[in-house]
């Protein structure tokens, strides 16, 4: 069935604002988020209650707003969900750790002669969309720099994990949430090809609690879980759908402005007695969209500067045919 029609078969009470994620739902928990960091560190803490939640949840800054973010000890972690890859991640945690910071200095003094100690931060994206991405990735704030000179003053590096169905298996097996969580994502994927998006997600929970996967939460959450997983795969589409729009909008805009370059340099060219004019252009501009209109130009510009038919085929290496025709358009 076509998006389209799935979408107008969706539950009519669903929130279009609601923000929250069947991720966010889940590890929100104190003993999956342990679990989580378990798994991801290599660490074995049992006492869920030893993590302190400092999850940014009034903190929106043009429409951003982290997923999780908690302390242990004496470090900071944020983790966020992405279904689709956002390079601007490293950007949008600077943000968020600034304003934990802000919160955690809040009663200090930044003015005293002694050394303020604040948490160590820890960056991490669980990745869980349906482009193909390596297990692992590291994502740097200075990949957005636009002119960066030697080493960066100004570092922020994130781990990207993608915790699809089949990737990242050690990781899986040492949280079994996580690994369950991503079955449910798959099944929901799957459905949502063959259904409408109501009947899919329906029938992922069902199948998920007869199988024993995540049973106790999708029991305890189960219309939230279903309203939350058909918003959040409606926004993926529709985030897919944008990238796809504003590609082609770009490739348009390429076209456009090569064959505007190519025209350009023909012309420069034809007035210099342009030699192998859609040669040099393809090499140097690599458009070739623009070959056969710089030739052109160059021809007509060749004409009126004089030179003879034979002698402007002798120079593009078009037949006296094929010149005559050109300058008769």
């Amino acid at each position: 069935m076509k998006k389209s029609e799935q979408v107008s078969e969706k539950i009519p009470t669903a929130n279009r604002q609601y923000k929250d994620t069947v991720f966010r739902m889940l590890f929100s928990e104190k003993e999956n988020l342990l679990s989580l960091y378990n798994a991801v560190t290599g660490s074995h803490y049992q006492n869920a209650e030893a993590l302190k939640i400092v999850t940014l949840e009034n903190a929106i800054y043009m429409g951003m707003k982290n997923d999780l973010a908690f302390m242990l000890e004496t470090n900071i972690y944020l983790y966020e969900h992405q279904s689709t890859i956002n390079p601007n991640i490293p950007l949008r945690d600077l943000i968020y750790i600034g304003i934990e910071y802000q919160q955690f200095v809040n009663d200090k003094s930044l003015y005293s002669s002694k050394l303020q100690k604040i948490p160590a931060p820890k960056f991490m994206v669980f990745y869980n969309g349906t482009d193909d991405v390596e297990d692992r990735m590291e994502l740097k704030l200075s990949s957005a720099y636009e002119h960066l000179a030697g080493e960066p003053d100004l570092e922020l590096k994130v781990l990207m994990l993608n915790v699809n169905e089949g990737h990242n298996k050690e990781l899986m097996e040492q949280c079994q949430t996580l690994k369950e969580y991503a079955i449910y994502v798959a099944r929901v994927r799957k459905y949502a090809s063959e259904l409408n998006l109501n009947d899919a997600v329906e029938r992922a929970i069902t199948e998920c609690i007869k199988e024993g996967i995540l049973v106790e939460f999708l029991r305890k959450n189960r219309s939230e879980v279903k309203m939350v997983s058909i918003l959040e795969y409606d926004k993926e589409w529709e985030e897919k759908k944008l990238r796809k729009a504003e590609y082609e909008a770009g490739k348009e805009d390429g076209r456009n402005e090569g064959i505007e370059i190519g025209k350009n340099e023909g012309i420069e060219i034809g007035k210099n007695e342009g030699i192998k004019i859609g040669k040099e252009i393809g090499k140097s501009k690599g458009i070739e969209i623009g070959r056969e209109e710089a030739i052109a130009e160059m021809i007509h510009n060749m004409a009126k500067c004089g030179y003879s038919i034979d002698k402007i085929a002798e120079i593009t290496g078009r037949s006296t045919e094929q010149i005559q025709s050109i300058m008769d358009r």
